[in-house]
């Protein structure tokens, strides 16, 4: 439960809750008196809703005489009066915060009839689909635009943003990954030089697995394998520690407490995400050349300082950029998907482990859609 307080003076006795009715030139007036909580409502909310049901609902409402409030408060005056009323509430900036938070409660849609079976049914779960990934676009371009918004914050402002926590991150998201990526990319440099080994000797050109390893590796292998293994351990981590906030409700009280939650859990993520792609991506690179190195020297009997000559001497250093260019842009996608998968959780562990689910899922998706849209570009670039 999300409480607020009338001032910031710490304890104070609890008020008997009550309610008042005043005629005024906006409407019937609603005068809410005391302390509006749990513990204190009572009987209220079902005399709210009596009265709502004989009168409507009130076109304005008082709380220059309520002390504490919860959301359980909130909800039901907001239960009881227009929008319009609740959004002129200017004189307690702590209710309006609650309301924010309470507000989609009341929007929510009740849950459709499904039909059965039948032609009807096929046909609606199909629109159903529709309109859900329609919802998914919206929300998701919602979700990007308040990020974009708060890192311009941070860049105008550095003093909003919050080092421990990007530290923290940064130390888990990339240091801590590179064994794993370094490993993950010996083994793909070392399975491209085999396969190239096998299709080039047919030809009498063994030399160019060289070559072959060099451009895969710099320009597609080292960026895709490091980005997934950042979905798999960082993507996962930050929706997993946004929704068990959510689930405890702290992102709730951080918003009551006046706590932008973009600059307190998303801005550090992200910015973490965006410094360690680089390097991350870099320590791949050397790990899949270090792969191709090791395979062509036991098969081809290539030594190891001919490897590297060679690599230098025919792989453009292009290729090397332009795998880079793209781990930045990965990085953020990486980061934002794993947040904001992180804030739809809801208020049990069936959610969180979908969102977790889903945050993988969807950002693997997102590495290799934006990795063909990339290839694409630098193709028509003639890169």
């Amino acid at each position: 439960m999300v409480h607020a307080e009338a001032n910031g003076a710490g304890e104070r006795p609890v008020v008997q809750t009550d309610y008042t009715l005043r005629h005024t030139a906006k409407g019937l007036e609603l005068v809410a008196i005391g302390d509006w909580t749990v513990l204190t409502l009572g009987t209220i909310p079902a005399r709210l809703e009596s009265a709502v049901k004989r009168q409507g609902r009130y076109n304005a409402v008082d709380v220059s005489q309520m002390g504490r409030a919860d959301s359980a408060g909130v909800y039901a005056i907001l239960g009881a009066v227009v929008a319009e009323a609740a959004d002129r509430l200017s004189d307690r900036e702590d209710l309006r915060r609650l309301m924010d938070i309470v507000r989609p409660a009341l929007l929510a849609a009740p849950s459709p009839v499904r039909a059965d079976h039948g032609i009807i049914a096929f046909f609606e779960r199909i629109g159903r689909a529709i309109a859900a990934e329609g919802s998914e676009l919206y929300h998701a371009m919602e979700f990007v635009g308040q990020m974009v918004v708060a890192l311009a914050r941070t860049v105008v402002r550095p003093r909003r943003l919050r080092m421990t926590p990007l530290v923290a991150v940064m130390e888990e998201a990339g240091l801590n990954s590179i064994p794993i990526t370094m490993v993950m990319t010996f083994f793909v440099g070392a399975i491209i030089s085999l396969v190239g080994v096998n299709i080039l000797a047919e030809f009498g050109v063994s030399v160019f697995t060289v070559q072959m390893v060099g451009v895969a590796v710099l320009r597609e292998f080292g960026v895709v394998i490091a980005a997934v293994l950042l979905a798999g351990r960082s993507a996962s981590s930050f929706a997993a520690q946004i929704g068990a906030m959510r689930m405890n409700q702290e992102i709730n009280a951080m918003q009551v407490m006046g706590v932008d939650r973009f600059d307190a859990l998303v801005v550090p993520r992200v910015l973490a995400a965006l410094l360690m792609m680089p390097l991350l991506t870099f320590c791949a690179d050397m790990g899949g050349i270090v792969g191709g190195l090791l395979i062509s020297w036991l098969t081809l009997d290539i030594s190891p300082v001919f490897f590297v000559s060679r690599t230098l001497e025919t792989v453009d250093i292009k290729h090397f950029w332009i795998g880079m260019s793209k781990a930045p842009f990965l990085a953020v996608v990486i980061a934002a998907t794993g947040c904001r998968q992180g804030f739809m959780v809801g208020g049990d562990t069936g959610s969180l482990g979908r969102r977790v689910t889903a945050a993988v899922v969807q950002s693997i998706f997102l590495i290799i859609m934006f990795d063909a849209i990339f290839a694409m570009i630098f193709t028509e670039l003639d890169l």
